[in-house]
C-alpha cells in the first residue's frame, strides 16, 4: 500500500477518513492495525479488496498484490481475487451471512467457486473446518441457520469461508471479538498454521492489544485516519515512539485497576439479594443451552459470566430479563418471582432491569436517529405533562447520557448506519443507562471498543456503580477485564456452571481444569514482560 487516501462522499462533500497510508506485508508476515474506533482501521482493510460502500472513493494512492495494482481493477476481475487469492473476515457476523441459508453451504459456497472440489469433498472439507474453527457436532452445525447459533459461533463460521480456499492473504477484521479465550487461540493458531504451511499473509484490525502483541510481526497504530506509528512488534511493546501508542498499551485491561464501593448485598427496607438464581433450564428441543444453574448477585456488586460461545451465558441473561421464558427454576429480581411473569407483568420491572446487547446494530431500530435509540425507554415509561417540556427533559437526558458514554451531543441525529462499531456499542449502553436503572445485564458490553474507549467504559460503569448502587450481571469473553471490575465470577460450559466464587480466588486458584485451560489461553504475553 502506497500513499492511499480514501473519503466517504456525504452530501455533496467529501470527508477523508484516511490519509497516506503507506505499508508493505511480506508473504507470511502478520501486520495488526490497532486504534480507536473510527479512526479508519477497517477502512484501510476494506480498501485493499475493493470492498468499499457505495459512497467510498479512493482519493489517492495504489495497493498493489504480488507487483500488481489491484487498486483500480473493475469489479469482475476484483471478484475472481476475493475468496481466492484475498479473503475478509468481517467484523459483524449478523449482517455477514444469510439469513435464510444454512451455514454449511455458505461455507461450501467458497469452495465450489474457487476449487476443484466436487460436491462430496466439499461437505467434507467443511466438516474439517468446523472442526478446525472449534465446533463440536459439524454435521448438527452445518445444517444450522445462523440464527440457530451464538454470536461468536456465528463468528467462526465467518473465518472457516475465510480460510476455506488457503488464500494468500487475509484481511482479519476484529476476527476474534465475539469468542472465548481458548477458541480465540484455536482460531488464531489456524490461521497461524496457514501463515507457516502456505505463507499467508495477515492484515490483523483488532482492539485487542494483546492479541496484537502476541500474534503480530507488525504493529501498525491508526489515528484519525494516520498511520501515527509502524514498528516491529517488540519495539512497539517494549518503547513505543508514540504518545498515542503509549496511551493504549497504559489501557489494557490487565493493567487497569479500579477503587470502588463494594455493595453490601442490602438495602434497607430490603434485605434479600439484587439476583437470586435457583436451579434454571432452558432447553431447545432436546437440547440444553441451560442446565440447572444456580447463582445470587448482591446489591451493587458485579456478577461476571465468563465461558465459551454457545455455553448459555447470553441465554441466562434473555432469562434474566424477560426475553426468554426458563424450562424450569426460579429467577428473582429485587425480590419479585419473574419466573412465571409473562411479557406485560413483566413490563414494569424494565424501568430497573435494563440489557445492553451483545450486538448493538441489530438492537437498534435503523430508521431511528441516536437521539431517538436513546430516549426510547424514556418515552416508554413517560409521566404525565406537556409534551414539549418532555421532549426538552428528555434530549438534556439523553444528551447527558450519551456524554457519560465518551459521545458528543452532535452524534444526535446521525443514524447506527452512520457509525462505527465501537460508537454503536456506545449508544446501546447510553441508552440502558439513561432510565437509571437498579440491575444493568451487560452482555458483551465492551467486545466493539478498543481498549482507551474500553477503559472510559469500564471506568464510567464502575463509578456509576458506585455512585447509585447499580448492579451488574456482566457477560464476557475478556478474562482480564473481568478480573479488573468483578467481584464474583462463575464459568459457564456446555450449559452447567463448572466454577463460581469470588473473583480472586477463582483466578489465582481455579479448582476446574476447564477454568484453568481459559486462564492458560488469555492474550497478552508480550504485554506482560513490558
Amino acid at each position: 500500500m502506497e500513499d492511499l487516501s480514501v473519503g466517504y462522499q456525504l452530501g455533496h462533500s467529501t470527508k477523508t477518513a484516511v490519509r497516506n497510508i503507506s505499508f508493505e506485508l511480506e508473504p507470511g508476515q502478520v501486520l495488526a492495525l490497532v486504534g480507536e474506533s473510527g479512526s479508519g482501521k477497517s477502512t484501510i482493510g476494506h480498501a485493499i479488496l475493493g470492498l468499499l460502500p457505495a459512497n467510498g472513493r479512493l482519493l489517492g494512492g495504489s495497493v498493489r498484490f504480488r507487483g500488481r495494482t489491484i487498486s483500480d481493477l473493475p469489479g469482475g476481475q476484483l471478484r475472481e481475487l476475493r475468496g481466492r487469492a484475498i479473503s475478509l473476515i468481517p467484523q459483524d457476523p449478523t449482517v455477514s451471512l444469510d439469513p435464510v441459508r444454512r451455514v454449511g453451504p455458505q461455507v461450501e459456497d467458497v469452495l465450489r467457486l474457487h476449487t476443484g472440489l466436487d460436491s462430496e469433498a466439499r461437505r467434507k472439507r467443511v466438516h474439517e473446518l468446523f472442526a478446525l474453527v472449534g465446533f463440536d457436532d459439524v454435521e448438527r452445525r452445518s445444517r444450522q441457520f445462523p440464527h440457530e447459533l451464538s454470536g461468536g459461533m456465528r463468528q467462526r463460521v465467518l473465518i472457516a469461508a475465510a480460510v476455506a480456499a488457503e488464500p494468500d492473504v487475509i484481511v482479519a477484521d476484529e476476527p476474534t471479538s465475539g469468542l472465548d479465550a481458548t477458541v480465540q487461540a484455536q482460531v488464531l493458531d489456524l490461521i497461524d498454521d496457514l501463515r507457516r504451511r502456505g505463507g499467508t499473509s495477515v492484515v490483523l484490525i483488532t482492539h485487542d492489544l494483546g492479541v496484537a502483541a502476541d500474534r503480530s510481526d507488525l504493529v501498525g497504530v491508526v489515528r484519525d485516519g494516520r498511520l501515527a506509528e509502524l514498528a516491529p512488534t517488540g519495539v512497539f511493546v517494549q518503547n513505543p515512539r508514540d504518545e498515542y501508542s503509549r496511551h493504549l498499551l497504559d489501557n489494557v485491561p490487565s493493567r487497569l485497576s479500579f477503587t470502588r464501593d463494594r455493595g453490601t448485598g442490602t438495602a434497607p427496607g430490603d434485605p434479600g439479594p439484587a439476583v437470586e438464581v435457583r436451579h434454571l433450564s432452558k432447553h431447545y428441543g432436546g437440547h440444553a443451552a441451560v442446565d440447572d444453574i444456580s447463582f445470587t448477585v448482591a446489591r451493587g456488586q458485579t456478577f461476571s459470566i465468563v465461558g465459551e460461545s454457545g455455553s448459555g451465558k447470553s441465554t441466562t441473561a434473555r432469562i434474566l430479563t424477560g426475553l426468554t421464558r426458563a424450562t424450569a427454576g426460579r429467577v428473582s429480581l429485587l425480590g419479585t418471582e419473574v419466573g412465571t411473569l409473562d411479557t406485560k407483568a413483566f413490563r414494569p420491572l424494565r424501568r430497573d432491569v435494563q440489557i445492553v446487547f451483545q450486538n448493538p446494530y441489530a438492537s437498534f431500530d435503523p430508521r431511528f436517529d441516536v437521539l431517538s435509540v436513546v430516549e426510547e425507554p424514556l418515552r416508554s415509561f413517560q409521566p404525565a405533562g406537556s409534551a414539549r417540556r418532555r421532549r426538552q427533559e428528555n434530549r438534556d437526558r439523553v444528551v447527558a447520557a450519551l456524554e457519560a458514554a465518551s459521545l458528543p451531543a452532535s452524534f444526535l441525529h446521525r443514524h447506527p448506519r452512520e457509525l462505527s462499531g465501537g460508537q454503536r456499542q456506545r449508544v446501546a449502553i447510553a441508552r440502558a443507562l439513561v432510565l437509571e436503572p437498579k440491575v444493568v445485564v451487560l452482555d458483551e458490553p465492551i467486545s466493539a471498543l478498543d481498549v482507551s474507549v474500553q477503559a472510559q467504559i469500564l471506568e464510567l460503569l464502575v463509578g456509576l456503580q458506585s455512585e447509585l448502587g447499580l448492579t451488574y450481571v456482566f457477560i464476557s469473553h475478556d478474562l482480564a477485564v473481568v478480573r479488573a471490575i468483578s467481584d464474583r465470577v462463575a464459568v459457564m460450559r456446555r450449559g452447567g456452571i463448572v466454577e463460581q466464587g469470588e473473583t480472586a480466588q477463582v483466578f489465582e486458584s481455579p479448582a476446574s481444569p476447564y477454568t484453568a485451560q481459559l486462564l492458560g489461553a488469555i492474550a497478552g504475553r508480550r504485554l506482560a514482560i513490558r
